[in-house]
């Protein structure tokens, strides 16, 4: 009898996971040429499920009663040109698998336009809304407001999309969210050539996928992340001579990662060699009061940068920056 019922409960389990019951957008950002899906749930690794990206070419989330292979076909009927609903029309036609009306799907084409579905066996709260070059999507839901909140903090907020759908997702859940709770949040945004090293289109992927509180843990994931993309950045602006955007870069990386004196280092070594030596010294103070070996690293960064140089050189400058008499 024992056995029995550990059976009923082990199956109990497993049909609640069924379900991707969560809250996610889809979106696209057509200044950088970005495409994304940002989601989270009260459910193991949402990230290896949901969302689902290609440079070029568009993102669909796929959640609720959710067929996982509406991801990679999504994104093969968006490579052959299919427009969102084309393809949405496409994915619906084609599934051939129990629990289709159960279904939550959103797809974004090439082009930013949007097709959604909610279908009418989702688990309530479930429901969809629209705007330009974005879809918000949930199911399990508190109510409406989550999709509301996320489609006002995404417009309502400015910057790339990955900051954009980190303000709607945080909205969504601030608005309630998943009624059961929280566990698990994904973001991937894909730029042609945008992610780090050689032959990467993957801007942004970051996974909480076990956490009671994946929010902040997703927040730090997302600064890490951004603060390295800006790193190579500023290093590839500096070796093409271009220090003035390179310093536009470097400003970046100190937002996303402040607490490192090299970023602050960078910013400051860029800030006086393009003229503006009051930014330096500020930047090189953080920097000190961070590092005490201040001079020494900058040495070091010196002998790597010959243009680094006359930073050192000004004897003035750096008492002002060291606090020297």
């Amino acid at each position: 009898m024992r056995v029995f019922y550990l059976w009923i409960l082990a199956a109990s389990l497993l049909a609640a996971q069924e379900n991707v019951s969560t809250f996610s957008i889809a979106a696209y950002d057509p200044v950088n040429k970005d495409w994304g899906v940002a989601v989270a749930s009260r459910y193991f690794s949402v990230g290896s499920v949901v969302p689902w990206a290609e440079a070029g070419v568009g993102a669909v989330a796929t959640q609720a009663n959710v067929n996982v292979g509406y991801g990679p076909r999504g994104i093969e009927l968006l490579r052959q040109g299919l427009s969102a609903k084309e393809v949405l029309e496409k994915l619906r036609a084609e599934d051939a698998f129990d629990g289709k009306d159960g279904r939550q799907v959103a797809v974004v084409d090439r082009d930013g336009n949007i097709a959604a579905y909610t279908g009418p066996n989702a688990p309530n709260w479930a429901g969809d809304k629209q705007g330009k070059y974005w879809s918000a999507q949930g199911n399990i839901l508190v109510g409406p407001q989550v999709v509301e909140a996320i489609g006002k903090a995404f417009e309502g907020t400015q910057g790339e999309l990955a900051e954009k759908m980190w303000a709607a997702l945080k909205a969504g859940d601030d608005a309630g969210g998943d009624s059961r709770g929280r566990q698990s949040a994904s973001m991937l945004v894909v730029r042609k050539g945008g992610g780090r090293n050689t032959n990467n289109d993957r801007y942004v992927y970051i996974n909480v996928d076990d956490n009671p509180q994946p929010f902040p843990e997703l927040r730090r994931l997302l600064d890490m992340n951004l603060a390295l993309l800006y790193q190579e950045k500023r290093a590839k602006l500096v070796r093409a001579g271009n220090l003035q955007e390179a310093r536009v870069a470097a400003a970046s990386v100190v937002r996303y990662a402040g607490t490192l004196p090299d970023s602050h280092i960078s910013l400051g070594l860029l800030s006086y060699l393009t003229g503006d030596k009051a930014s330096a010294v500020r930047e090189l103070r953080i920097a000190h009061g961070l590092d005490p070996e201040l001079r020494k690293h900058m040495e070091a960064m010196a002998k790597m940068r010959a243009d680094y140089a006359p930073v050192l050189n000004d004897q003035e400058f750096m008492k002002q920056v060291l606090g020297e008499p």
